[in-house]
């Protein structure tokens, strides 16, 4: 990650055959109630479709994909982790020898040479599952191969490798297991650049010189080649993953996508593919930022640029124009561990951007960045358990739900799911009225979701009158269902 240009279920048995016996084993455990509910979530878990549903081998193709992308996107929150020897030098991953300066007190020669002193003994990858339970969050994903081409998997085909370090262990291989364990889906972030193969640059210059490929090189099929192979290990050796979230930099095409992509489909016809290998994926990733508005098809997500509001419909589209979508976001500044990073997003910043990302349709992949001990620092764990604390009370607005029917209102957000609609009230009004303009359908009820205390309501030309209490009962947002007709 960092600075670049961004752009179903099965029978038992057959999910076994298309995830792997280890991945089906924990998707298996959640047949016939929903997708896993961390701890203290269980109220949202009936509104999550089963892996049975989604992955139903007689159906269509289209079907298939459908069924797949509904789970994901009714799942809403994940994990991202961010990690390698770079935590030692408390910079960013990659873009030290990419782009060096002086925010990046770490040379080239320092940089790729990090990983022989890199030993995460406090590493717990079972702490690491709790702990995006506990944050209400869905499932995970993990960076195997970042950009400067060192992999955190036991390759059989480098040398550069978690396994040559003096901690020797299969980092990726843990997370999978302790993943089956507690039943989390996993992801795997996959970089195809790759600064450290020499078929990808001319190894003899600095990274900072050709760190963006060199396809006319007569090596380039080589080095596609060798881009393959990791993706069938990860597939094939690990646990077939929930999805691969590739990260292709600028010129995307070179990579050969389609290809890539149809050989996941053989491989492993259960996994979501996002949109950095040159093709369209089967959703958009726009980085450290929200659209203004409900994206829509045929607008890919991949930069600020395409996030303006002027890009992008006003109101809410018709559902079938919606397009899939999922927001990748850092805790502070920094993708990677950072101990002098200390600019934090606030657990009500964070809550917010949730349920911000919701109305609009999307999912949140929040970051962690683990310290050279294996370890989550303490400023992540808060705020994550913090949004754990408002989840377990207001997680039914999140998980199911799909953009809001009001999306331009002052005061908050709106995110919706059947015949409720959920209202997010991030500025609470004065004199006990809330004022709900707009709205169209007509309003049957209306409640507090945390506690279910039924509140009184007047329909009024221009939508809808609640009388609310004095002072707001969550001041980071309260949130109220209308049960419509």
């Amino acid at each position: 990650m960092g600075d670049k240009s961004k752009h179903w279920n099965l029978s038992r048995r057959s999910l076994l055959r298309a995830m792997g016996a280890g991945t089906a084993a924990a998707f298996s455990s959640q047949a016939g109630s929903g997708s896993p509910a961390p701890a203290g979530h269980g109220a949202a878990r009936e509104h999550l479709s089963s892996w049975d549903e989604v992955n139903d081998v007689d159906a269509s193709r289209a079907r298939q994909r459908e069924r797949r992308m509904a789970w994901f996107n009714e799942a809403k929150f994940g994990m991202f982790i961010h990690w390698g020897p770079c935590s030692l030098a408390s910079v960013e991953i990659s873009w030290p020898i990419m782009r060096p300066g002086p925010q990046w007190p770490v040379t080239q020669e320092e940089y790729v040479n990090l990983y022989k002193r890199f030993n995460p003994v406090k590493y717990d990858p079972d702490a690491w599952v709790e702990l995006a339970r506990e944050a209400g969050q869905r499932y995970m994903v993990l960076v195997t191969k970042h950009h400067d081409g060192f992999c955190m998997f036991d390759s059989s085909y480098t040398d550069y490798k978690i396994t040559n370090s003096p901690y020797k262990k299969d980092i990726v291989k843990m997370l999978g297991e302790a993943c089956q364990r507690q039943g989390m889906p996993l992801g795997y972030y996959y970089s195809p650049p790759d600064m450290h193969h020499p078929d990808y640059r001319d190894t003899s210059k600095l990274v900072s010189e050709n760190w963006e490929g060199q396809p006319t090189r007569h090596q380039w099929p080589n080095y596609l080649h060798y881009m393959e192979l990791h993706v069938r290990e990860l597939i094939c050796r690990y646990s077939s993953p929930f999805v691969l979230w590739f990260d292709g930099l600028g010129d995307q095409e070179k990579y050969d996508g389609y290809h890539i992509v149809r050989m996941i489909r053989e491989l492993s016809p259960a996994t979501l593919v996002n949109n950095r290998i040159g093709v369209p994926g089967d959703f958009g990733t726009p980085e450290q930022t929200v659209p203004r508005r409900v994206p829509v098809n045929g607008l890919e997500l991949h930069s600020a640029h395409h996030l303006q509001q002027n890009k992008l419909p006003a109101g809410s589209p018709a559902r079938e124009e919606v397009f899939h979508w999922e927001t990748c976001m850092t805790i502070n500044g920094t993708w990677a561990y950072n101990m002098n990073d200390r600019n934090f997003k606030s657990t009500e910043q964070l809550i917010r951007t949730l349920v911000d990302v919701a109305s609009k349709g999307g999912n949140f992949l929040l970051n962690v960045g683990p310290t050279p001990e294996g370890t989550i620092q303490p400023e992540f764990q808060e705020r994550l358990r913090g949004i754990g604390r408002w989840m377990k009370n207001n997680s039914d607005s999140i998980y199911g739900t799909t953009f809001g029917p009001l999306q331009d209102i002052p005061y908050g957000r709106t995110t919706a799911k059947g015949d409720r609609v959920y209202l997010h009230i991030f500025d609470w009004p004065a004199g006990q009225k809330l004022e709900v303009p707009d709205l169209k359908a007509r309003v049957l009820d209306v409640r507090m979701l945390d506690g279910g205390k039924r509140l009184e309501f007047t329909p009024t030309a221009s939508g809808l009158s609640i009388k609310v209490p004095v002072r707001a009962p969550d001041p980071v947002d309260t949130v109220l269902v209308l049960k419509t007709a």
